[in-house]
């Protein structure tokens, strides 16, 4: 299938290499910023920078929109494509209804859409990642374009899903928790060890551990550790103590443990009154 891109940024960074190398040739790529589509086309085989968004006389049958949500609609109103052209986006949140609204608004021609998604986290400095285990969720307005879709995306992955669109954006919502709060979280670990001149590499024996429980598990919760799992109420109130200095982190300490607590209120009740008998 030739393909274009609408948009150059993390996600078609890597999804354009993937999709090329999996037999389907990048025809184009149009970014707002010239320079990200020079760059991307620099890694493909064949394709050409596209100056603008008039895709009338492309030859590509498949265009991947794949731009901030925020400008989705700004985006969309500049397109020109081929009648009967599939549009797909990679967003996490927005729903295939927006896309196909948007569409209908602006487009003179018949446009089918879809969604092309693909679950992981993605930036341009790391490697070539490996497609094959990276989930892809397709939804499609009509039956044959998603069956074009999956079909593509059983070419470039082993884990494919039809994933509607509010399903979608629960698995985006996890991914947010599980990805984006995780690291920022790693973050606030290493400032707090660089705060007392401490190597961070103490800590990686401890994450690595924690994650491969966390995979391991039914459930993560299944695996959870700490004070606040223990309702140890003594090291909770020193590590407060410590970050009395650091309120944004005290605040974040406060409301993390609270959840926790809650969680396993009536586990450790249960073990209050077993000690008490």
């Amino acid at each position: 299938m030739k393909i274009s891109f609408i948009g150059a940024g993390n996600v078609a960074w890597h999804l354009a290499v993937a999709l090329e190398s999996a037999g389907n040739p990048v025809q184009e790529v149009w970014s707002r910023q010239a320079q990200n589509s020079r760059r991307l086309v620099s890694k493909l085989y064949d394709a050409r920078v596209k100056p603008d968004a008039n895709f009338a006389e492309s030859p590509s049958e498949l265009f991947v929109l794949s731009v901030p949500d925020d400008a989705i609609e700004e985006v969309v109103a500049q397109l020109v494509l081929p009648e009967n052209a599939i549009l797909v986006h990679t967003s996490g949140t927005k729903s295939l209804q927006t896309l196909r609204q948007l569409v209908e608004i602006y487009s003179d021609v018949a446009v089918r859409t879809g969604v092309f998604y693909p679950l992981q986290t993605f930036s341009k400095a790391t490697g070539e990642l490996d497609f094959r285990e990276i989930p892809l969720c397709i939804e499609a307005s009509d039956p044959e374009t998603e069956s074009l879709l999956v079909e593509l995306a059983q070419g470039l992955s082993n884990i494919v899903y039809l994933v509607s669109s509010r399903e979608r954006k629960a698995l985006h919502v996890a991914a947010v928790f599980a990805c984006n709060f995780t690291n920022y979280l790693l973050g606030i670990a290493r400032d707090v060890t660089a705060g007392e001149d401490l190597d961070f590499d103490l800590l990686k024996p401890l994450i690595r551990e924690t994650f491969r429980k966390a995979l391991a598990a039914d459930h993560p919760a299944e695996v959870q550790t700490g004070p606040a799992r223990r309702g140890d109420l003594n090291t909770l109130s020193a590590h407060l103590d410590y970050l009395a200095d650091k309120p944004d982190i005290l605040q974040l300490y406060q409301l993390l443990s609270n959840g926790i607590q809650q969680r396993y209120a009536l586990e450790q009740l249960r073990n209050l009154n077993g000690d008490a008998h």
